[in-house]
């Protein structure tokens, strides 16, 4: 047996909980993860899988008097789930909980992070998926540095002010800029996509992403059942991954009628050829590096 949804994604200092299903405030327990590394709560639609661990883990934000706000995002249709949700049972409540109901698609939330985005996907009931994106930077170049004699407090200036003079009047002195001693570094960029049939959507949250969790709840076997409850398989899968670039693949939300999860990774395998990891309880999966 699996245990339900619940995804901690750790992205600098934000650490963005997904889809909290029945026992996720336990699970937390047993990954080491603390209420206080919690940051947003990311509901992508209001099936019980998904949601039902809201409840504790609401709870748990006040029981360890965390600090700083947290923020909740979900499909605004769902308001008065949420509200039942998160007053479930009685508790004395003291964080700061502020809840971000997703309207329409775009953005939902920005900061040193990056910018998070929703866009809707299609399942019977409203359900999004979300997408990360860090902003752009620059990589410095070791040997570029050594080669104008920045080192130390400069190199931070140069950073800063996009130029900096190097050498004194009497030395032959130079302008240096940024571009002169570094290259530019793409942002890093997460998706996470679940109870959806194929669609536009999916595709647009999964372009180029370093790591695309995804459900793949059934086996092409039974692609017409996924397309009638509203789910994809893990050909599916493989398949958005390759033609949207992805650098890792993360398989989960899978059905129990299979035994086998590794069957899962097997048919993505066939139309993917990058890493894919088939999610399991209390994994660590990190994110590829730039």
């Amino acid at each position: 047996m699996r245990n339900h949804n619940g995804y901690l994604l750790r992205w600098d200092d934000e650490g963005m909980l997904f889809d909290p299903g029945e026992g996720t405030q336990r699970q937390m327990l047993f990954a080491g993860v603390s209420a206080t590394d919690v940051t947003r709560i990311c509901l992508t639609h209001f099936h019980g899988d998904h949601c039902l661990g809201v409840p504790g883990v609401v709870q748990r934000l006040s029981l360890d008097r965390v600090q700083r706000p947290v923020y909740a995002h979900y499909p605004a249709s769902g308001r008065d789930f949420f509200g039942r949700l998160r007053y479930a049972a009685s508790f004395y409540e003291t964080a700061d909980l502020r809840e971000e109901p997703v309207e329409t698609d775009g953005p939902v939330a920005s900061g040193t992070f990056g910018t998070l985005s929703a866009l809707r996907l299609e399942h019977p009931v409203d359900s999004y998926g979300y997408r990360l994106v860090e902003p752009d930077g620059r990589r410095m170049l070791p040997d570029r540095l050594a080669e104008y004699g920045i080192a130390g407090p400069d190199i931070g200036r140069l950073q800063r002010e996009g130029s900096i003079s190097v050498g004194g009047p009497g030395a032959g002195g130079a302008t240096v800029a940024l571009e002169d001693v570094s290259e530019h570094r793409r942002g890093q960029r997460f998706a996470f996509i679940m109870d959806t049939r194929l669609c536009e959507n999916v595709f647009a949250l999964a372009d180029g992403v370093d790591m695309l969790v995804i459900e793949s709840t059934f086996l092409a076997a039974e692609a017409e059942l996924a397309e009638s409850f509203g789910h994809l398989t893990a050909a599916q899968a493989g398949r958005v991954a390759a033609e949207c670039g992805v650098r890792l693949l993360v398989l989960t939300h899978f059905s129990q009628r299979y035994t086998d999860p590794a069957a899962f990774g097997a048919e993505a395998a066939r139309h993917f050829d990058g890493p894919i990891v088939v999610a399991e309880d209390l994994a660590r999966v990190p994110v590829p590096k730039r």
